[in-house]
């Protein structure tokens, strides 16, 4: 798959009080970067969960912090699909500052299962999708 990348600023309300990135919002990033990625396939997730019964829900996360963002730092975030699997799919995310050495801020694994909106049970992710995950990848 190629990597699907998603440029972010990092703004005042995601750093603590010393200017640094809160260590949670790693997490929100990577979050926005895999909706945008579903966005660019055609899936939009209010949809999937009116219309089809779909959602996503993060079961497991591995995150790594190597170097701290800071406010007003241009990132970009790479996403990857690294395991597919019937009802779930693992992302590999680096998080990374948008300069010539691309330096690693964060680095995770993220797992997404797929789930019924509705009764919150798994269930396989939708052939439709499927079919353009294995397009991309």
């Amino acid at each position: 798959m190629t990597d699907f990348l998603w440029p972010l600023r990092v703004y005042y309300e995601d750093t603590d009080s010393g200017g640094v990135v809160y260590y949670a919002n790693y997490l929100k990033f990577m979050e926005r970067a895999r909706t945008e990625w579903l966005r660019s396939l055609g899936f939009e997730q209010d949809e999937l969960a009116s219309k089809e019964d779909v959602l996503f829900a993060v079961r497991r996360a591995e995150v790594d912090f190597h170097r701290p963002a800071r406010f007003n730092d241009a990132l970009t975030i790479r996403t990857r699909i690294a395991k597919r699997g019937r009802a779930s799919l693992t992302f590999e995310q680096h998080v990374m500052k948008d300069t010539q050495e691309g330096e690693l801020l964060c680095s995770g694994r993220i797992q997404v299962a797929c789930i019924e909106a509705t009764r919150f049970r798994p269930r396989p992710i939708p052939e439709r999708m499927m079919t353009e995950i294995d397009r991309v990848c």
